[in-house]
């Protein structure tokens, strides 16, 4: 029995060894491909705006340009709002801190003593040790130093040059969005162009969707952090709450910075464990609503995903790709509902499923 292998066949097979080898090649490259992935999402979230700006006959240039300078004057205000509430917790959290050990270890070790566990907290001996190291002899420091900036000197270089080689390729990218995609467009096999164009669309109505409902979950959590935070009596409501809100949409990191600032809030503006409580109360509260209803219905939703794949798509690209599959999660997971929705429609109509 002979098996006959038409030219159609080898050529596909052909095609589909090269793909395989392109995926592998970015997989091994991705450190590389950072900034290029990242202005491609920048790109892709401020490309409308560029669009409806040279409708109005500015010149594409001068709209590409007017987005990045509202990208970076929306970062700077983030910035703006972060450090002055640094600036002044952190001096008065140092001096505070041997009190609040004191009162914790007056609380917390007798309580421990009842289950046979002695642990006592010494606030005199850790600001004297705190001390000791920032007195530290220069012999000391310069080598510590310089060892540090040995084992993490590439990763250093590896950001600086990320964050210059993100605004470059990104307006590049969108000088030259359409013509991008019409140049991937002629790519496709013509038998599929049809369907290919069909997913595309799907996929950046989905995504859009993704963008509008988390925007509506990011202001509604600086509302509530920034309201509760204000009828609980914190000074720092406003800047506390806005972090929160705004940094939701990188999961876990933006909600545990906004926790570390109210923890702090708390330390330095309430006696006792009052402003502590009301921080548990109000930011567990917070993350109760955000996973259990903000996001799964206003993001899981609107891409058309289950409560359950959400949080299953967070854990598991995390676990895959780090920190950037957490942000990439459910865009991604979008995506790839598109994709395999069409598989499950293409498998329902073949002669595999059918045939009895």
């Amino acid at each position: 029995m002979s098996i006959t292998v038409t030219s159609e066949q080898k050529q596909t097979l052909l095609w589909l060894i090269a793909g395989a080898l392109l995926v592998a090649m970015l997989v091994l490259l991705g450190p590389v491909l950072t900034p290029f992935v990242a202005a491609a999402i920048l790109s892709y979230v401020l490309n409308p705006g560029v669009d409806w700006l040279a409708a109005r006959r500015l010149p594409r240039v001068v709209a590409v340009l007017i987005m990045m300078s509202v990208l970076v004057l929306l970062l700077l205000a983030l910035v703006l709002v972060v450090l002055p509430t640094l600036r002044s917790e952190l001096p008065l959290l140092q001096d505070r801190l041997p009190n609040l050990l004191d009162k914790i270890d007056s609380v917390l070790r007798p309580w421990l003593h009842q289950f046979g566990v002695n642990i006592h907290l010494d606030s005199a001996g850790i600001k004297d040790m705190l001390a000791k190291k920032l007195a530290t002899g220069s012999s000391e420091i310069g080598p510590a130093i310089l060892a540090s900036l040995k084992v993490g000197g590439t990763a250093v270089l590896g950001w600086i040059a990320t964050l210059f080689l993100v605004p470059i390729v990104l307006f590049y990218l969108l000088m030259d969005w359409h013509a991008l995609l019409e140049r991937i467009a002629h790519t496709i096999p013509r038998r599929w162009v049809g369907q290919v164009t069909s997913m595309a669309q799907e996929t950046d109505f989905l995504l859009a969707q993704y963008l509008r409902g988390q925007l509506l979950v990011m202001g509604l959590l600086a509302l509530f952090y920034t309201t509760a935070l204000t009828l609980a009596g914190f000074d720092a409501a406003l800047p506390v709450g806005l972090i929160t809100g705004l940094l939701v949409f990188i999961p876990y990191i933006g909600y545990g910075l906004g926790l570390l600032l109210a923890v702090v809030a708390a330390i330095l503006q309430f006696e006792g464990g009052q402003g502590l409580g009301w921080v548990a109360i109000i930011y567990g509260l917070g993350q109760f609503i955000e996973s259990f209803y903000l996001t799964p219905r206003l993001v899981g939703e609107r891409i058309g995903l289950h409560p359950l794949t959400v949080i299953f798509a967070l854990l598991a690209f995390g676990q895959l790709f780090g920190f950037v599959g957490i942000l990439l999660a459910l865009p991604a997971s979008a995506i790839l509902s598109v994709v395999f929705g069409h598989v499950r429609r293409h498998y329902l109509n073949s002669r595999f499923y059918n045939q009895t």
